[in-house]
């Protein structure tokens, strides 16, 4: 059989109704099983590009998903296969329950209840956070409530797991349990953010947004090392974080990955 990547886009274009033209032919590929940062300043088209992977919108050019082509006809099975976590966890909970929510993908798909359980479980089991399913999402912290519309997603066994801004008002503790809880996830991951640091720890690929296209695509440490590329794009590290090349096997454990040291003595 032959292996299809998990996202393919060939000269992708969109523009709003009022003609901004938002994104000016993409093209790009992710493979199965690659965690890969999409970074950019505001207005460079990011959150337009993660709305093509699942058909909320469709430009012109070309979309497929492990293979599917972004059409009418396949966005059942599209959405099924790709997890869309907002940015604002309000946009994803709407339900009485925590329960109610992670229920809600599995329900539409149509599985019986006993099987519904079983994924709200191992859904909310997968994000830590058991014990919460009678709660309203609107009484968790906002941390949890991150970790509970990623649950949502879960439940629906996604192959591919998108995140915009996944750490955006998070605080550094909760930051931190999200990273270690995206690293344990075994599943393709793409992560659009401005929080270059949580985008070194997590992802082995970046890719640099601007003005609607692909300007830089590489290893995470060779794209965050280039700081001429950075701020000609509008990016920057936060003031004493160095990205540190590590061996490829420690990458996942290391939790001092490109720590801060701008108070170290040298």
């Amino acid at each position: 059989m032959h292996h299809r990547p998990a996202v393919e886009m060939e000269n992708l274009r969109f523009s709003y109704p009022d003609g901004t033209q938002a994104l000016r032919g993409v093209d790009l590929v992710i493979e199965e099983g690659e965690s890969v940062g999409i970074v950019g300043p505001n207005g460079a088209g990011k959150s337009t590009l993660l709305q093509h992977l699942n058909g909320i919108l469709t430009g012109e050019g070309l979309v497929r998903i492990f293979g599917l082509p972004v059409t009418k006809k396949n966005l059942r099975e599209i959405r099924r296969r790709v997890g869309l976590v907002f940015q604002d966890p309000a946009d994803q909970l709407f339900s009485p329950t925590v329960f109610d929510d992670v229920a809600f993908g599995p329900l539409n798909m149509g599985l019986g209840k006993e099987r519904v359980i079983t994924e709200v479980r191992r859904a909310l089991g997968a994000v830590g956070i058991e014990g919460v399913d009678g709660k309203s999402a609107h009484h968790l912290s906002f941390g949890q409530q991150k970790r509970v519309a990623i649950a949502t997603v879960l439940s629906m066994r996604p192959d591919l797991l998108v995140l915009d801004e996944p750490s955006s008002n998070l605080d550094p503790r909760a930051r931190r349990e999200l990273l270690e809880l995206l690293q344990g996830l075994k599943v393709t991951k793409i992560v659009v953010t401005h929080d270059l640091p949580f985008v070194f720890q997590m992802c082995d690929r970046v890719v640099v947004f601007s003005g609607g296209r692909v300007v830089a695509d590489g290893d995470v440490f060779e794209i965050l090392s280039d700081e001429v590329l950075l701020g000609k794009h509008g990016l920057e590290l936060p003031y004493g974080f160095f990205p540190t090349p590590l061996p490829p096997e420690t990458k996942q454990s290391n939790d001092h990955i490109g720590q801060d040291r701008s108070d170290n003595p040298e």
